[in-house]
């Protein structure tokens, strides 16, 4: 793709607007293959990235009617162990993938008849999963709570830190990391766009921009450009993080739903531990998440803390004898249908990385791999892509004056 000049200085072939991980992700990419890249981000992965507790449940996320994301969650869960060897040689740091895959768990009837939907969904898309007895995964895993309806397992999910990931990925950029926040984008008088203007005033020159920002600094940039309509909302969620001693060491992922409702419990390997007393054999666990329709006001409401700390401990009863470290809220970047938008934008010279939701650290090799051939003229990576198109919410062509819709 060729770059423009530009009176500012040399301009980048790509200037990446957001330094979560998805960016980020894109930004590496595009420089492993050559391109020179800016990133724009007041504060990287200060956002969603820094709530996400990591799964690589390409599987456990399953939802149903979202078969076409569950294809883009797959195929980006089989990229996720290249990419992090990939990262950790590039940088130094290593970043752990758990492998020991997930367990399901129902606490009631009508949980485990649920899951049992879920399970046959699996079956009917070719994925991966099977009910176990609740012996079995007590077998897995001891530290699972007494009162149990029902288990599944499902060997192929990974989990990763984000931080941990999101950290190398800044070292992996150092020198493209611009900490000011965009402010507009400029285009030509053909329409493309050019350059992106930050808070301060400074001109960003690019052969191409792409939008990786969460839902209220997409509708900034956006706003004024008639052409493009990027749907993207907010969900609030929080995490909790944990710092759990050595008589909790949690090797799973524990995913399950309490009297209808959804709660996760996401351990690290030893070590990882941060809190008073903490030491090599402590281990950070991650509790989550609580997903409503609200701005980020970056508000931890005490019920929503302690509804996840009471289903949490409904299933793994240690997490009483932890110690609450850390509690996040963020909004993720939502779309009406549940997809992200990657790749071109109908607008010349915009390309979008965005509207990830709950699956934005799951999503971001295959988004970055997918930005990274439009930016290069490759092929799309995967098929499944098609389903994630932005112009898909493109506004539609206005009709000749005096024409019946």
């Amino acid at each position: 793709m060729p770059t423009p000049s530009s009176p500012s200085g040399t301009p980048s072939d790509v200037v990446v607007v957001g330094g979560g991980i998805v960016g980020l992700a894109v930004a590496w990419r595009a420089a492993a293959s050559g391109l020179s890249v800016t990133v724009l981000d007041p504060s990287p992965g200060e956002g969603a990235t820094r709530a996400a507790a990591g799964m690589l449940a390409a599987v456990s996320e399953s939802d149903f009617g979202e078969r076409e994301l569950a294809r883009l969650n797959v195929a980006s869960a089989a990229r996720w162990p290249d990419f992090a060897a990939r990262l950790a040689a590039a940088t130094g740091r290593d970043v752990p993938l758990l492998r020991a895959g997930s367990l399901a768990v129902a606490y009631d009837a009508d949980d485990l008849a649920l899951l049992r939907r879920v399970l046959a969904l699996h079956r009917e898309w070719g994925l991966a999963s099977a009910e176990v007895s609740v012996a079995d995964a007590r077998r897995r895993e001891p530290y699972l709570g007494p009162r149990l309806a029902g288990a599944a397992v499902v060997e192929g999910d990974l989990a990763v830190d984000p931080r941990r990931a999101h950290a190398a990925l800044v070292q992996a950029l150092a020198g493209s990391l611009v900490h000011r926040a965009a402010a507009r984008l400029e285009r030509d008088g053909a329409g493309r766009v050019v350059a992106v203007r930050d808070d301060a005033g400074a001109r960003h020159a690019a052969g191409a921009v792409v939008l990786a920002t969460g839902a209220g600094a997409t509708a900034s940039l956006l706003d004024g450009l008639p052409d493009m309509r990027v749907p993207v909302r907010p969900v609030k969620g929080v995490t909790l993080r944990l710092d759990a001693g050595p008589g909790l060491a949690l090797e799973h992922v524990v995913r399950g739903t309490v009297q209808g409702r959804p709660v996760y419990v996401v351990p690290r390997g030893a070590g990882s531990g941060a809190g008073p007393g903490s030491g090599p054999s402590h281990r950070e666990i991650v509790v989550g998440a609580t997903s409503e329709e609200r701005p980020d006001d970056r508000r931890a409401e005490a019920g929503g803390v302690f509804a996840l700390l009471r289903d949490a401990r409904a299933l793994v009863p240690g997490i009483d004898e932890a110690a609450l470290v850390d509690v996040t809220p963020r909004a993720r970047p939502a779309t009406p249908d549940n997809l992200p938008l990657v790749g071109a934008t109908g607008v010349p010279g915009l390309l979008a990385a965005v509207g990830h939701g709950r699956n934005g650290v799951l999503l971001a090799p295959l988004t970055a791999d997918a930005v990274v051939a439009e930016l290069t003229g490759a092929p799309p990576p995967d098929p499944a892509l098609s389903a994630a198109d932005p112009r898909r919410f493109a506004p539609a062509d206005p009709l000749p004056e005096g024409a019946a819709r």
